[in-house]
């Protein structure tokens, strides 16, 4: 039996659980340049949205999202009561993960589309499954009326 990576393992449950591979980027990123812009500008989103927490700085799609601190300090930015990011510790990754992924359900409507047992046995999370659940969540917040889009 052939090897698999636990990041290819992640892909195929996400795709297996929610009926396949996106067939287009997230609403209001679709820009003229293709796929790398679009991850370009959720990149550049995420990256403004958590600028000036602590202990997190954006730089791409894997090691910046593996201590559980920026998908937390992305969803403070969107409902500052929902915890006390201050209290939250970069080594704590089971409880960063577990506390955005909830909050992400319950109050963006996301899917939980990564798991926390997943991503705390990665030392570096799977690019892939980071931008699929960024994606989603971005839906999500844009259904929700809490991001702002330009309309064509």
């Amino acid at each position: 039996r052939p090897y698999v990576s636990a990041g290819a393992q992640g892909r195929s449950a996400i795709l297996e659980k929610f009926g396949g591979a996106a067939t287009e980027p997230a609403p209001h990123l679709k820009r003229a340049g293709g796929m790398a812009t679009v991850k370009a500008m959720l990149l550049d989103w995420c990256r403004a949205r958590t600028r000036g927490y602590q202990h997190v700085e954006v730089q791409n799609f894997s090691g910046s999202w593996g201590s559980g601190l920026a998908f937390c300090a992305l969803l403070h930015s969107f409902f500052p009561d929902a915890f006390d990011y201050g209290a939250l510790e970069p080594g704590a990754r089971r409880h960063n993960f577990t506390l955005a992924f909830t909050t992400a359900e319950e109050r963006a409507g996301c899917a939980p589309l990564l798991e926390v047992e997943d991503m705390v046995q990665m030392p570096v999370p799977d690019a892939k499954c980071i931008y699929t659940y960024l994606q989603e969540l971005y839906r999500c917040l844009v259904a929700k009326g809490l991001v702002k889009t330009k309309k064509r």
